[in-house]
């Protein structure tokens, strides 16, 4: 069996694991609710995968939930077509 004459120093064993490191992971935005999501994965919030609904979210909540989830959907909705769409005139007079 094989035995190293002489001790390794520690510039020569963190040389040789400078490659191991942990690589921050990679977030991208839900196209449709906005939320970060992994690259390849459905959103947990809204379903989506692909632009197509993969799992119903909202099955699994009780009707409560349900109600509470739709209302924060169609908020976040609202939210995002007025930034689509910008400032009518009365939104500027009032700031």
């Amino acid at each position: 069996m094989a035995v190293p004459k002489q001790r390794q120093t520690k510039s020569r064993r963190d040389k040789r694991r400078a490659h191991l490191k942990m690589k921050p992971v990679k977030l991208s935005k839900c196209p449709k609710c906005g939320e970060p999501i992994l690259a390849h994965h459905y959103c947990s919030e809204c379903g989506f995968y692909n632009g197509k609904e993969a799992i119903d979210v909202l099955a699994k909540l009780t009707k409560r939930e349900k109600k509470r989830v739709q209302k924060e959907q169609q908020e976040k909705e609202k939210i995002k077509q007025k930034k689509a769409k910008g400032l009518d005139m009365g939104e500027m007079s009032k700031k």
